[in-house]
């Protein structure tokens, strides 16, 4: 009897290298088609889709602010003063350099004709603008026709909101501070609207005369002031850009600087932070879908069993083996990445397409190439990652082993090498997501969180297996049946708890943040929260002003500090723009700040570090800081702090820090100062009032005697101000929802993918049963019993781990109160029994449904 030394099946073919032996293998292997993979290739596909299509759009969104910045900024940059205008050297400067246009901004009350009163965004502009863009009207006019003066009335642009709100239309006169205007267009789009952030309500456009014409530029009055500037067109590249600032900035610090290249930052930064987060949940949506690569890579690999012994016994050697079904893996996760690419990629065209003429913001569709890429390396590793586990297992499997696994499934751990090479992929996949992420502790807060929750679900199921081994025998054979398939070798319950809870947990943990949002902005305000906030008090009318609050309001309760507007210039010696700040405390370095002294501790505040001042101090300027943005800047109790102030740098040393209460919405600063570290300079107040009871009816009464006695006061109603923030934040849970979606469809499939990977052992467990007597209505029940108890179990964990999460961002992250939200766990808990059961007895209809004979003839 002769030997075979070289198998033929596995022999290199002439002209072909051996290492390309696993490719051929492979190949021919898929030859049969995709059976058993579909859902490998869905999952890997959501998830790719998912964080290409959020990576797309933000990179689209962030081309489109680059491209438009000059419009969105209204010019190449932009300074911007708070509280005072431009000196003369200093709006000379700007003047030598370019042509300038002049606007202030600040927020007031419109009187109807009918005494209706609303709080408006008012904009002042001078001739020169807009310096580039559009100012769209309706009726369209110029802008010399719009503001013009006309028997002491000067002209105005309202925001069809505002016409609607005091039902006014184009012609009506209204009053603001006293001063009568005239209503002659709608704002239709205003070039840059978005340059100026969110406002409280709706745009109220007026010359610049107008606004000197009324009270409201008051010695301290919180009015912004921007002066942009349009550089000639031979002088338009970078080096002037940086020039020119560079050179303002030495004139004068209390500058806030924005240029083309940053003509937005606080709504670059929320695009980041909000790409971030839905880019995470697109990262759980892959590792929802990596379960169900490892459930089909030990699926498929138990369906070849023969084929592989085959392989062994002719010859191949175990490297071999691993490197077909490797290359099989990579393969497949290589096409369902595509179509994941493709449509993420196709989203910002399909948007633009869809909603071009809605959208508030300048996306530029287009392909980039660099997320694309990203996208699909998340995609390659994470299907390396889950199944080089089933695959190493495989690889040391001696061939009388994989004949019997047929039957009998053996656990079998890889060797050290695989876990190795395994933790080795991991490790850079968490180094992909840590190192690219625009707030590494966020994304490691998710990385640490995912492998604790996949830890967890391992154990769950661990204990669910255990328990059911443990319980007493049953006399009912349906019941013994059932839990005799959860702890079974074999069993489907590993593959459903981490199919169904990762999916389960990010879904509760999005439900429990809407519902939390939802409960914060929309339904309720603190017990204790003021009902209006007043500002542009004159410091002069302070004490009368007060007074009035308490005559046109007897029971309420008035709160009044000093209010000024600073910008941090330094801290420790360190200029601001060179601080590294965490994303936590970033925002207090961005812009001016509202800034107070007194002598006694704010209400709402606790000292943490140091010694409160007391109300005799008369010693050099000290400051209080927030603890948590003290922190984030690095600073220390006795650290120099510089700020200026209406053109005037003064330092502080920090003397204290404090926790504050924000939810309480009371009067609060991050920065509160001791008594006369602003002597003598002009500032205005700003006041609460706080009622037992409010109405609709008596709170406009009170916004209107409070403008009639004090026309330049701003009054701001909270509970509009809340509504309003309210629709922003339904807005975000609405997208997010639309992207923990894709998560959501991904554990179903895994789910379906689980249940379809044991369809083999249903099949061969129902054909026995039935041939002993089990009837279809018995087998069913047991079954439905079955996946209801894991399901169930599952659900419990998804419960608890989603809403501990969710616990972490709302008081953590968003420092918001959080209450549990029963309901919506509950419709989780009750919509994730429905789904495991409906999949799990649809699989055991299929498997009842086959001929004992043609099952028993095959065994």
């Amino acid at each position: 009897m002769s030997t075979i030394s070289e198998p033929t099946i596995l022999a290199p073919t002439p002209g072909h290298r051996t290492a390309s032996l696993p490719l051929r293998y492979a190949l021919r292997e898929l030859r049969g088609g995709l059976r058993g993979f579909y859902v490998f290739i869905a999952c890997i596909a959501l998830g790719v889709m998912a964080i290409a299509g959020v990576g797309s759009v933000a990179a689209s969104l962030s081309d489109g602010l680059m491209r438009e910045g000059r419009t969105l900024l209204g010019g190449d940059v932009a300074f911007s003063l708070f509280q005072r205008e431009a000196k003369p050297d200093e709006l000379a400067l700007l003047r030598g350099r370019g042509q300038v246009s002049v606007a202030a901004t600040t927020r007031a009350m419109v009187r109807a004709a009918d005494g209706q009163l609303a709080l408006v965004e008012l904009k002042a502009v001078d001739r020169a603008y807009p310096l580039l863009g559009q100012l769209d009207l309706k009726p369209a006019m110029t802008t010399t026709d719009l503001f013009a003066e006309r028997d002491g009335v000067f002209g105005a642009a309202a925001d069809p909101a505002l016409l609607a709100r005091l039902d006014l239309k184009v012609g009506d006169i209204v009053t603001l501070d006293n001063t009568r205007f005239q209503i002659r267009s709608a704002v239709e789009t205003e070039p840059d609207k978005l340059s100026g952030g969110v406002g409280l309500g709706p745009r109220f456009l007026i010359s610049e005369a107008g606004l000197r014409a009324t009270q409201l530029l008051q010695p301290g009055s919180l009015v912004r002031w921007t002066y942009r500037v349009r550089l000639p067109d031979n002088a338009a590249d970078d080096r002037a850009l940086t020039a020119l600032i560079d050179d303002a900035r030495k004139l004068s610090a209390g500058w806030e600087v924005r240029s083309r290249r940053n003509a937005s930052p606080q709504l670059e930064r929320n695009i980041n932070r909000f790409t971030q987060f839905l880019t995470l949940v697109g990262l759980a949506a892959l590792l929802v879908g990596g379960v169900g690569v490892a459930n089909a890579v030990k699926s498929h690999v138990d369906r070849r069993t023969e084929v592989i012994a085959a392989f062994k016994a002719l010859g191949a050697t175990s490297r071999d083996v691993f490197g077909i079904y490797l290359t099989q893996v990579m393969m497949l996760a290589g096409i369902g990445s595509a179509i994941g690419l493709a449509a993420g990629a196709a989203l910002p065209f399909v948007i633009v397409g869809l909603f071009g003429k809605l959208l508030p913001l300048p996306v530029a569709p287009a392909l980039h190439p660099d997320e694309l890429a990203l996208s699909f390396v998340y995609g390659l590793l994470t299907a390396l990652a889950f199944g080089l586990w089933p695959l190493g297992r495989v690889r040391d499997v001696p061939v009388a082993a994989l004949f019997r696994e047929a039957v009998i499934a053996e656990w079998h751990r890889p060797r050290w090498r695989y876990l190795a090479l395994m933790a080795a992929v991991v490790a850079l996949l968490i180094a992909v997501v840590i190192g690219l992420a625009y707030d590494k502790r966020i994304a490691a807060t998710f990385v640490v969180a995912s492998v604790l929750v996949f830890a967890l679900l391992r154990g769950i199921a661990g204990i669910v297996m255990s328990v059911a081994r443990r319980l007493p025998r049953s006399r009912f054979p349906m019941v013994r049946l059932a839990i005799a398939n959860i702890h079974r070798p074999g069993a489907l319950t590993p593959s459903v708890v981490l199919s169904l809870g990762l999916g389960l947990a990010v879904l509760v943990t999005i439900t429990q943040i809407d519902g939390n949002l939802r409960r914060q902005f929309l339904a309720s305000l603190p017990e204790h929260a003021p009902s209006f906030f007043f500002v542009d008090i004159p410091a002069k009318e302070a004490d009368h002003f007060a007074d009035v609050l308490k005559q046109i309001s007897p029971q309420s309760t008035v709160e009044d500090v000093p209010m000024l507007r600073g910008r941090i210039v330094s801290a420790r010696g360190v200029r601001a723009e060179d601080i590294k700040a965490t994303p936590d405390a970033e925002w207090v370095l961005q812009s001016d700040r509202g800034l107070t002294y007194t002598g006694e501790i704010p209400k709402g505040s606790t000292i943490v570090e140091g010694e409160w001042w007391g109300p005799n101090y008369n010693g050099p300027p000290l400051v209080s800081i927030e603890k948590k943005i003290a922190d984030g800047m690095g600073l220390k109790l006795g650290d120099e702090i510089v700020i200026n102030v209406l053109g005037r740098d003064i330092p502080a040393h920090i003397g204290n820090m404090r926790n504050i209460d924000w939810q309480a919405l009371g009067i609060n600063f991050v920065l509160v100062y001791s008594p006369g570290a602003f002597k003598g300079a002009p500032h205005t107040h700003v006041a609460t009032l706080t009622q037992p009871r409010s109405s609709a009816e008596g709170d406009a009464q009170i916004i209107r005697k409070v403008a009639d006695a004090f026309p330049m006061v701003t009054s701001v109603r909270v509970r509009e101000v809340m509504e309003t923030v309210g629709t922003m934040v339904s807005n975000l849970v609405l997208a997010i929802r639309g992207a923990s979606a894709v998560t959501l469809v991904s554990a179903i499939l895994v789910l379906g993918g689980a249940l379809a990977a044991g369809h083999r052992h249903r099949v061969y467990d129902a054909v026995i049963l039935k041939t002993l007597g089990a009837t279809r209505l018995r087998l069913l029940g047991a079954y439905a019993l079955e996946y209801l108890l894991i399901g169930l179990a599952t659900a419990a964990f998804g419960v608890f781990a989603g809403s501990v999460a969710a616990w972490l961002i709302v008081t953590r992250l968003m420092t918001l109160s959080f209450a549990w939200q029963a309901g919506s766990a509950a419709i989780v808990v009750v919509a994730a029994l429905i789904v495991t059961v409906s999949l799990g007895l649809i699989g055991t209809l299929l498997a009842l449904n086959q001929k004992p004979a043609t099952v028993l003839r095959n065994l």
